[in-house]
This record gives structure tokens, C-alpha cells and sequence, in this order.
């Protein structure tokens, strides 16, 4: 037997990332504008990053807390209250190494091999990725897109579920669409989940990235005691903490030591310096979190006001989250595309095709960067659209 057929055909079978697939086809080029990943172009805060290594120059490398450092835990507790303005103990928190993690843990707590979790397409990749590994299935269920815009369809999650069914994967403010769920919406899902007795694993990494209030609207507002739930989230976006690898599950407290478990099996906790970076981002953050957001908001404006105006680009601005997902006039091969404009404008986007059913059509721009940066690489993709 060959090497590669003495391997779990599950491995094996886990598919390469369309997105890194284009990354890689262009790294290191020379005036090359990077909108193909989700994170800014700002480093971590200095206040982070000192946390972090005062803690790691003050010795705190031995083994810790599974559920994480009663500081961060706390740290969490009291961001919960400032900013969803509700009374989580620490207890409901659980520290995981990365969102993506987090994602991995959520999936071994809520489901078994050959169970089946409803997700929402356009999506990010990973989250199929993660079930599919897992031995799980992942049912996708189109968001609908219409005028510009995007919206779901109570009645074709509904359809979706099986007797196999255990979860529903919602993400909002959603990568790559921008869809944002109203409250509205956020309730018709929860009922159904209540109704078919199934857990909600939700993913609201982007709710403080949300132009028309504070926040996106949250299961949090709605929920009630006793509700299936299980929130996964990380430090990436919100503090520039890609290259971190923290985050964070809420989840009911009586799933602790589960959780705690399937951690202590797979990590064994995330380390206890990076944690403190952490509770600096929590409790020092706010200011640099809320001028991200303003520039955001300022550079989604530039980047979809500019490409719309061409009339060659069936997308209208995002509510929330930090990407463009674009149609544009003459993009059939979504892919090919992306290494085309790539190699012509020296703008990197994601391919539609990454992100699964209802994205074949579609690119990806990720506008969390200088509105001067995104300015420009939005006048050459509007040259690049106009000789289409």
C-alpha cells in the first residue's frame, strides 16, 4: 500500500483552500494589494503585544487552565456586559486556541459521525471543512440574492432538516456575503431550532463591525434560558490578532466539562502569555476596536461606491462584516478571475468559488485597510472591469 493510500481517506480528502490557492499563486509580488484574506493591515496594538510579553519575560510558560485564565474569563465576562449588555458569568467562557478551534471544538460537542449541521452558503470554508473532518456532513442552504442584496429563507432552512440534523451553523454579520441578520430573523431561527430540538452554533465574530448601530443584532438579545446555543469567536478581527490564535466559546456552563475535555485533548489550553495579551485587548481595547470600525466603514464606502458607479457590479454595500462579495458583468469562471486580476491589476481577491454554493459568480475583497490603499486598488479594479 502507497503512502498516500495507508492515510485516512477523511485527511485525504479534505479539500485545499481555494482562497490560499490564489495566495499562494501571488505571494511576495511587488505592489501587490492583499484583499484576499479577512484581517487589516495594522499590527497588534503595543499595549497587546507588551501584555503578552511582560507575562512571558515574568516566567508564566508552565501549563494552565483548560477553560482558560480565570483573568481572561472574567476580562470576557465584562465585554459581554459592556457591549450586549448582559450578565454572562464567567463560567459560560471557554478559551480556545484560535476561532478556527473553537469552530473544531463546537463541532466535536454538538455532533457525531454521519450527524448532519444546516449552514448558510455563501460561507466561509472551513466551517464544511471542520465537519467533513470530523466525520460529520455539512447541508448548505443558500442565501438568497436579489437586487444587490442578500437575505435568508426561513422555509429553506426548514427543508434542510433531517432526522440527522443536530445544529445550525449561523454566521452573522457573514463572511464572505455581508448578510446581517435582523433580530427578526435571528427569532423565526431560533423557534426552529427550538422546534426541531437542534443546538445553534453561532458564529458573530463580526458583530462589532456593523454600519447602522453599535452592534449586529445577537442571539443574545432573544435567547432565554435553556436555549441550545453555542457561540464561537476569536480576537482576530476586532484587536488585529490574526497571527495570535485566540478565541473564545459562550456556551451554556453545564457543557464545561465537556468542553474542558475535548481542550485538554486537543491542546491542553492556549498558552498563558498569549492570554494576557488577551485580557489587555478586552480591557484596553475599546478606543482601538472603534477606529477600526470607522475605518471600515469609511473604506467600504470608497471601495463599493467606486466599483457600483461602473454599472458593471451587481452588489450594493454590506451591512456588516469586512468584505465586498462582488458580481461583476462578464466573471464566469470566478477563479480564473481572481489569478487574472491578480496578475493585471495587482489587487488580490478571494474566489467565489471558496466559498461554496451561490459563490461560484462571485469575488471577495476584504476593504479593512488604509482608505487611501483601498481607494487605489479600487480604481484599478474599475479599469480592469470597464475593458471587460
Amino acid at each position: 500500500m502507497s503512502i498516500m493510500n495507508s492515510l485516512s481517506p477523511r485527511a485525504v480528502s479534505a479539500p485545499e483552500s481555494g482562497i490560499v490557492e490564489v495566495v499562494n499563486y501571488a505571494r511576495g509580488r511587488d505592489g501587490l494589494l492583499p484583499l484576499w484574506v479577512g484581517e487589516g493591515d495594522l499590527p497588534t496594538p503595543d499595549f497587546i503585544s507588551r501584555a503578552a510579553t511582560d507575562a512571558l519575560a515574568a516566567g508564566e510558560t508552565f501549563y494552565t487552565w483548560q477553560r482558560g485564565i480565570p483573568q481572561l474569563r472574567d476580562a470576557l465576562s465584562d465585554y459581554y456586559a459592556r457591549h450586549f449588555g448582559i450578565s454572562l458569568p464567567a463560567e459560560h467562557f471557554y478559551v480556545t486556541g484560535s476561532g478556527m478551534q473553537a469552530i473544531q471544538i463546537a463541532v466535536q460537542a454538538l455532533t457525531s459521525p454521519d450527524d448532519e449541521l444546516v449552514y448558510l452558503t455563501p460561507a466561509w470554508p472551513n466551517i464544511a471543512a471542520a465537519l467533513e473532518i470530523a466525520g460529520a456532513r455539512s447541508v448548505g442552504v443558500e442565501l438568497q440574492f436579489e437586487g444587490g442584496k442578500w437575505a435568508v429563507d426561513l422555509n429553506r432552512i426548514e427543508a434542510a432538516i433531517t432526522p440527522k440534523t443536530r445544529a445550525l451553523f449561523i454566521n452573522t454579520p457573514s463572511n464572505p456575503t455581508g448578510w446581517t441578520a435582523t433580530k427578526r430573523d435571528l427569532a423565526d431561527i431560533l423557534e426552529l431550532a427550538r422546534k426541531h430540538d437542534l443546538w445553534i452554533m453561532a458564529d458573530e465574530i463580526y458583530a462589532r463591525y456593523f454600519y447602522a448601530g453599535t452592534r449586529a443584532p445577537s442571539f443574545l438579545d432573544i435567547m432565554v434560558p435553556g436555549d441550545k446555543v453555542m457561540f464561537v469567536n476569536s480576537f482576530s478581527k476586532n484587536w488585529s490578532m490574526t497571527g495570535w490564535r485566540v478565541g473564545w466559546i459562550v456556551a451554556p456552563p453545564e457543557t464545561g466539562q465537556v468542553l474542558e475535555n475535548l481542550i485538554q485533548y486537543s491542546t491542553s489550553g492556549v498558552a498563558q502569555f498569549m492570554q494576557k495579551g488577551a485580557v489587555a485587548a478586552l480591557n484596553e481595547g475599546d478606543g482601538f476596536v472603534e477606529a477600526n470600525i470607522r475605518k471600515a466603514a469609511l473604506s467600504r464606502d470608497i471601495f463599493c461606491d467606486a466599483l457600483i458607479a461602473t454599472n458593471r457590479v451587481e452588489t450594493l454595500k454590506p451591512d456588516g462584516a469586512l468584505y465586498a462579495f462582488l458580481k461583476i458583468d462578464g466573471v464566469t469562471d470566478s477563479r480564473k478571475a481572481a489569478l487574472d486580476i491578480v496578475d493585471k491589476t495587482g489587487v488580490g481577491l478571494a474566489p467565489g468559488t471558496a466559498f461554496g454554493a451561490g459563490g461560484e459568480l462571485f469575488l471577495r475583497a476584504c476593504f479593512l485597510r488604509d482608505p487611501l490603499q483601498v481607494k487605489a486598488g479600487a480604481d484599478k479594479l474599475c479599469d480592469y472591469i470597464l475593458k471587460l
